[in-house]
Protein backbone atom coordinates (compact mmCIF):
# COMPACT_ATOMS: atom_id res chain seq x y z
CA UNK A 1 0.00 0.00 0.00
CA UNK A 2 2.53 2.40 1.09
CA UNK A 3 4.49 1.99 -1.99
CA UNK A 4 1.57 2.13 -4.56
CA UNK A 5 0.82 5.55 -3.08
CA UNK A 6 4.33 6.84 -3.48
CA UNK A 7 4.19 5.50 -7.04
CA UNK A 8 1.01 7.51 -7.70
CA UNK A 9 2.71 10.49 -5.53
CA UNK A 10 5.28 10.67 -7.50
CA UNK A 11 3.22 10.64 -10.90
CA UNK A 12 1.10 13.11 -9.71
CA UNK A 13 4.27 15.41 -9.01
CA UNK A 14 6.40 14.64 -12.43
CA UNK A 15 3.05 15.42 -14.21
CA UNK A 16 2.42 19.10 -12.38
CA UNK A 17 6.09 19.78 -13.05
CA UNK A 18 5.71 19.07 -17.13
CA UNK A 19 2.56 20.95 -16.95
CA UNK A 20 4.10 23.88 -15.17
CA UNK A 21 7.05 23.87 -17.78
CA UNK A 22 7.93 28.13 -18.13
CA UNK A 23 7.87 29.39 -21.73
CA UNK A 24 11.51 30.11 -20.88
CA UNK A 25 12.26 25.97 -21.14
CA UNK A 26 10.52 25.86 -24.95
CA UNK A 27 13.52 25.76 -27.08
CA UNK A 28 13.83 28.60 -28.98
CA UNK A 29 15.26 27.56 -32.46
CA UNK A 30 12.36 25.18 -33.13
CA UNK A 31 10.42 25.94 -36.13
CA UNK A 32 6.58 26.69 -36.06
CA UNK A 33 4.62 24.09 -38.49
CA UNK A 34 1.67 24.51 -40.80
CA UNK A 35 -0.98 22.06 -41.51
CA UNK A 36 1.67 20.72 -43.92
CA UNK A 37 4.56 20.35 -42.19
CA UNK A 38 6.01 23.38 -43.09
CA UNK A 39 7.95 26.19 -41.55
CA UNK A 40 5.79 29.36 -41.14
CA UNK A 41 7.72 31.44 -43.73
CA UNK A 42 8.52 35.01 -42.54
CA UNK A 43 6.19 37.60 -45.07
CA UNK A 44 4.38 35.13 -46.15
CA UNK A 45 0.29 34.51 -46.02
CA UNK A 46 -1.71 32.41 -42.97
CA UNK A 47 -4.46 31.28 -41.80
CA UNK A 48 -4.73 31.20 -38.39
CA UNK A 49 -7.50 28.52 -37.09
CA UNK A 50 -8.65 26.96 -33.50
CA UNK A 51 -7.54 23.24 -33.31
CA UNK A 52 -10.75 22.36 -31.20
CA UNK A 53 -13.57 21.83 -33.35
CA UNK A 54 -16.72 24.09 -32.18
CA UNK A 55 -14.00 27.36 -30.82
CA UNK A 56 -14.51 29.40 -33.15
CA UNK A 57 -13.22 29.67 -36.81
CA UNK A 58 -10.23 31.56 -37.94
CA UNK A 59 -8.96 34.63 -36.88
CA UNK A 60 -10.39 37.54 -38.20
CA UNK A 61 -11.18 41.93 -37.54
CA UNK A 62 -14.36 42.37 -35.78
CA UNK A 63 -16.39 45.41 -34.89
CA UNK A 64 -16.75 45.39 -30.97
CA UNK A 65 -19.02 48.36 -30.68
CA UNK A 66 -19.89 50.17 -34.30
CA UNK A 67 -16.95 52.35 -33.88
CA UNK A 68 -12.88 52.09 -34.31
CA UNK A 69 -10.70 50.63 -33.43
CA UNK A 70 -11.21 47.11 -35.03
CA UNK A 71 -10.59 43.73 -32.52
CA UNK A 72 -8.57 41.00 -33.07
CA UNK A 73 -11.40 38.39 -32.98
CA UNK A 74 -12.73 34.72 -34.76
CA UNK A 75 -15.16 33.94 -36.97
CA UNK A 76 -18.16 32.04 -35.37
CA UNK A 77 -17.77 29.26 -37.71
CA UNK A 78 -14.99 26.65 -37.93
CA UNK A 79 -15.24 26.58 -41.69
CA UNK A 80 -13.67 28.87 -44.36
CA UNK A 81 -13.66 32.60 -44.30
CA UNK A 82 -11.29 34.39 -41.94
CA UNK A 83 -8.54 36.84 -42.59
CA UNK A 84 -5.26 35.64 -43.69
CA UNK A 85 -1.57 36.86 -41.81
CA UNK A 86 1.61 37.68 -42.53
CA UNK A 87 4.09 37.30 -39.06
CA UNK A 88 7.22 39.38 -39.18
CA UNK A 89 9.64 38.16 -36.46
CA UNK A 90 11.59 40.35 -34.63
CA UNK A 91 14.75 38.76 -35.45
CA UNK A 92 15.90 40.03 -38.61
CA UNK A 93 18.30 36.97 -39.64
CA UNK A 94 14.98 34.74 -38.96
CA UNK A 95 13.48 33.55 -42.40
CA UNK A 96 10.56 31.68 -40.60
CA UNK A 97 8.89 31.37 -37.39
CA UNK A 98 9.97 29.84 -33.79
CA UNK A 99 8.85 28.69 -30.86
CA UNK A 100 9.23 31.76 -27.96
CA UNK A 101 10.73 34.40 -29.96
CA UNK A 102 9.54 37.65 -30.56
CA UNK A 103 7.47 38.64 -33.22
CA UNK A 104 4.72 40.87 -35.03
CA UNK A 105 1.58 39.65 -36.89
CA UNK A 106 -0.24 41.99 -39.42
CA UNK A 107 -3.88 41.13 -41.15
CA UNK A 108 -2.82 41.01 -45.10
CA UNK A 109 -6.04 43.30 -45.30
CA UNK A 110 -6.97 46.55 -45.05
CA UNK A 111 -9.18 48.23 -42.13
CA UNK A 112 -12.57 50.08 -42.71
CA UNK A 113 -11.10 52.86 -39.63
CA UNK A 114 -8.21 53.53 -42.38
CA UNK A 115 -5.85 51.65 -39.34
CA UNK A 116 -3.03 49.83 -39.33
CA UNK A 117 -4.27 45.98 -39.01
CA UNK A 118 -1.12 44.85 -36.63
CA UNK A 119 -2.08 42.87 -33.36
CA UNK A 120 -2.02 45.31 -30.38
CA UNK A 121 -2.49 44.80 -26.63
CA UNK A 122 -5.73 46.87 -26.37
CA UNK A 123 -6.86 47.92 -22.41
CA UNK A 124 -8.31 45.63 -20.05
CA UNK A 125 -11.75 45.10 -20.73
CA UNK A 126 -14.11 46.69 -17.44
CA UNK A 127 -16.89 43.70 -17.86
CA UNK A 128 -14.47 40.92 -18.26
CA UNK A 129 -11.33 41.61 -16.82
CA UNK A 130 -9.08 40.51 -19.87
CA UNK A 131 -6.95 42.25 -21.79
CA UNK A 132 -8.33 42.46 -25.75
CA UNK A 133 -6.16 42.60 -28.63
CA UNK A 134 -7.21 45.70 -31.36
CA UNK A 135 -5.62 46.51 -34.41
CA UNK A 136 -3.66 49.20 -34.42
CA UNK A 137 0.15 50.96 -34.96
CA UNK A 138 2.78 50.08 -33.06
CA UNK A 139 1.88 46.30 -32.57
CA UNK A 140 3.04 44.31 -29.71
CA UNK A 141 4.99 41.18 -29.50
CA UNK A 142 4.13 37.73 -29.32
CA UNK A 143 5.15 34.28 -29.38
CA UNK A 144 4.66 31.01 -30.27
CA UNK A 145 4.52 28.18 -28.07
CA UNK A 146 4.32 24.60 -28.13
CA UNK A 147 1.14 23.34 -25.94
CA UNK A 148 1.99 21.04 -23.09
CA UNK A 149 -1.53 18.81 -24.20
CA UNK A 150 0.39 18.46 -27.93
CA UNK A 151 -0.53 15.03 -29.54
CA UNK A 152 2.70 13.05 -31.23
CA UNK A 153 2.63 13.22 -34.61
CA UNK A 154 -0.32 16.14 -35.18
CA UNK A 155 0.77 19.20 -36.60
CA UNK A 156 -0.24 22.07 -34.90
CA UNK A 157 -1.27 22.30 -31.06
CA UNK A 158 0.66 25.84 -31.02
CA UNK A 159 -0.86 28.66 -28.34
CA UNK A 160 -0.10 32.40 -28.98
CA UNK A 161 0.91 34.02 -25.92
CA UNK A 162 1.97 37.76 -25.64
CA UNK A 163 5.30 38.05 -23.92
CA UNK A 164 7.51 39.89 -24.93
CA UNK A 165 11.11 40.07 -23.64
CA UNK A 166 10.98 42.90 -21.56
CA UNK A 167 7.78 42.10 -19.74
CA UNK A 168 6.56 40.17 -16.79
CA UNK A 169 2.44 40.60 -17.61
CA UNK A 170 2.29 37.67 -19.91
CA UNK A 171 -0.27 36.03 -21.17
CA UNK A 172 -1.91 33.65 -23.52
CA UNK A 173 -4.19 34.19 -26.57
CA UNK A 174 -7.86 32.86 -25.47
CA UNK A 175 -11.30 33.91 -26.71
CA UNK A 176 -13.89 36.14 -25.27
CA UNK A 177 -17.59 35.42 -26.74
CA UNK A 178 -19.62 38.76 -26.27
CA UNK A 179 -22.78 39.54 -28.39
CA UNK A 180 -22.50 37.07 -30.71
CA UNK A 181 -18.89 37.68 -31.78
CA UNK A 182 -15.49 36.07 -30.73
CA UNK A 183 -12.62 38.62 -29.90
CA UNK A 184 -9.20 37.21 -28.72
CA UNK A 185 -8.22 38.35 -25.25
CA UNK A 186 -5.96 37.47 -22.63
CA UNK A 187 -5.85 36.13 -18.66
CA UNK A 188 -9.09 33.57 -19.94
CA UNK A 189 -9.31 30.54 -21.36
CA UNK A 190 -6.51 29.76 -23.69
CA UNK A 191 -7.03 29.13 -27.34
CA UNK A 192 -4.89 26.23 -28.66
CA UNK A 193 -3.96 26.36 -32.64
CA UNK A 194 -2.95 25.87 -36.32
CA UNK A 195 -1.86 27.41 -39.33
CA UNK A 196 -3.04 27.20 -42.98
CA UNK A 197 -1.00 28.95 -46.00
CA UNK A 198 -2.91 31.14 -47.57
Amino acid sequence: MTIRLIKITSLSLMLWLFMTIPTSAQPENEEVLDSTGSPLESGQKYYIRSDVTDFGGRVTLKNRNGSCPLYVGQETIDIGQGLSVIFTPVETKDTVVKVNRDFKVKFSASSSCGQSTEWKLGDRDNRSGRRLIIAGSDGSLFRILKTQLGIEGVIGNYNIRFCPSATVNCGTVGNLRENGKILLALDGNVLRVGFEKA
